[in-house]
């Protein structure tokens, strides 16, 4: 496995690169640019724009420019932000914490209820329960996230004032695990909905076709009770395909961040990135798009060794 894992890694590192220089070029060729606020100002002559484009290097050939930012952040240097003049790399760890904070807990919410429900419905098929969960995993697919949480903010917060409507602790209160379980509340399960939904159709799939296989039947001929047949043989094959989807859907979390952060007022990279959008702030755009791209590689990986854990028939070489 120790091969199987270093060659991946090495396979890794082209596939960053060239998402590096899709990234970098498209996003310098949209219409804007870091200048574009500047040039709407009329306190700021045509001078300072010059100067400005000169310190960072914005008159330079598009070329020139991604060669010193690729030998910049190899080097561990990100660059400034050029909106708040902020080194990048610190920035983005300042609001890191509270992202995965935020998207773990929901990932690992999403899975405790997904897979439970997923197997329940396909043991009991055609039940009560596996038509409630139905109900739930479509109602869950099409309703959009941002219309979610603002109905959340009505409901919990406006009208039953349970819960607080924005923010991750409460302004004038020392830190407390209580206050901060209040604040999370709401973010957490807009984000884990989707991934709710989907996942419990896909273990429900799952777990129907391998309950149909002939050395389930086997087992059930040998005697063998019902609870060992489900979660001794079927449960484990069941989980293949669904944990290519979680390991896949693991940048996902990440990149609905930006739109529950922003509705939540809640301070991490995904609040950053719609401000660094709007504000054309590339070196912000481009740590956070390349930290995206980490995890993308990272939840595939985590997704092909999971299979040697579930099925002992293969092998990595």
């Amino acid at each position: 496995m120790g091969r199987y894992f270093t060659r991946r890694l090495i396979q890794a590192i082209p596939l960053l690169f060239g998402i590096s220089i899709i990234s970098f070029f498209t996003m310098r060729m949209m219409p804007g640019g870091p200048m574009a606020g500047y040039l709407m100002n009329p306190r700021v002559t045509p001078a300072d724009v010059a100067r400005l484009e000169e310190a960072w290097g914005l008159n330079e050939p598009l070329v020139s420019q991604y060669i010193k930012w690729l030998g910049s952040m190899l080097k561990g240097d990100w660059g400034w932000s050029y909106r708040t003049g902020l080194p990048v790399l610190g920035t983005i760890m300042l609001r890191l914490p509270q992202t995965l904070q935020l998207m773990l807990t929901s990932y690992f919410l999403a899975a405790i209820v997904a897979i439970p429900i997923g197997i329940f419905s396909a043991v009991y098929r055609y039940s009560i329960f596996d038509y409630c969960a139905t109900v739930f995993a479509f109602m869950g697919l099409a309703i959009p996230s941002f219309w979610f949480a603002v109905m959340m903010q009505l409901v919990f917060s406006v009208r039953l004032g349970w819960l607080p409507s924005a923010g991750m602790a409460t302004i004038g209160l020392e830190y407390s695990l209580v206050d901060r379980l209040r604040h999370m509340v709401m973010p957490v399960f807009v984000l884990a909905l989707i991934d709710m939904a989907s996942w419990s159709r896909y273990m429900r799939s799952s777990m129907l076709e391998v309950v149909s296989q002939d050395y389930i039947r086997t087992a059930r001929a040998k005697g063998l009770s019902h609870r060992a047949v489900i979660y001794k043989h079927a449960l484990k094959n069941a989980l293949i395909p669904v944990a290519t989807i979680m390991g896949l859907d693991l940048p996902v979390f990440f990149g609905g961040a930006a739109l529950t952060e922003t509705i939540f007022a809640w301070p991490g990279m995904g609040q950053l990135f719609v401000d660094s959008v709007f504000s054309r702030d590339y070196p912000i755009l481009m740590g956070v798009l390349m930290l995206t791209a980490v995890l993308v590689v990272i939840g595939n990986l985590l997704a092909d060794l999971t299979y040697g854990l579930l099925d002992p028939r293969i092998q990595y070489d």
